[in-house]
């Protein structure tokens, strides 16, 4: 049985070459992800990318949404590359563990409206929130839905737009889940924060204690 799973994997990676999950680089050998120049040469953030927010206390990023990143969460988006959620997964779990700053009670998301949930046939957001806390080994639980369906937030402009074009747009799962609760909220990409600072609002709305964020990339 080893023998066929080796030949297996062997005959698959000649058929189906593994790829860098940033640049498309072909890899030497299933079960990597990056190539060696993206491991060195990524754009990765300084000060874990801290930024703050009106509302949430602060926003951490490993990596900024340029370049090759910016193509990779792409393709991740709206091209249904759900396989590099693992690496994602394991570049924000880094990111968190090593941020003295970062405690929380229980990690969640920025969920995606359901008609384009739907559409899209995932959440990415809940997917990086679930790769990410099985690194951490801890879960992700589900604490806001959008049940309302506004605009994309990346088809608006400045942050103002964005954020009455969100304003409104999430509701709480449940009360007593966030009650007095220290929430990581998870999300793939952040720009003005609009988004995340409309979540956290609802958040202590509900009875959150705090609400923190950490993000895959971030605007420069």
């Amino acid at each position: 049985m080893v023998i066929f799973m080796k030949l297996l994997t062997f005959l698959l990676d000649l058929l189906f070459p593994p790829k860098c999950v940033f640049c498309g680089r072909v890899l030497n050998k299933s079960g990597d992800d990056l190539c060696d120049k993206c491991t060195e040469m990524l754009p990765y953030t300084t000060n874990y990318g801290q930024q703050k927010g009106e509302i949430f206390d602060f926003c951490i990023s490993p990596l900024y949404y340029k370049e090759v990143v910016r193509k990779s969460i792409l393709r991740y988006k709206f091209r249904g590359a759900t396989q590099y959620v693992e690496i994602y997964g394991e570049i924000l779990a880094d990111c968190i563990s090593a941020c003295p700053d970062v405690e929380y009670d229980l990690i969640s998301w920025v969920p995606l409206n359901e008609k384009r949930k739907r559409k899209r046939g995932y959440d990415q957001a809940m997917l990086l929130a679930l790769a990410t806390a099985l690194r951490l080994d801890d879960v992700a639980i589900e604490t806001l839905k959008k049940p309302n369906n506004v605009r994309a937030q990346s088809e608006l402009g400045d942050r103002a737009e964005r954020s009455a074009n969100i304003s409104g747009a999430f509701s709480v799962v449940d009360r007593e889940i966030i009650r007095d609760k220290r929430i990581l909220l998870i999300d793939d990409i952040v720009t003005t924060c609009s988004t995340l600072d409309e979540c956290a609002r609802v958040l202590l709305s509900g009875g959150a204690k705090n609400v923190l964020c950490a993000a895959l990339a971030r605007g420069e």
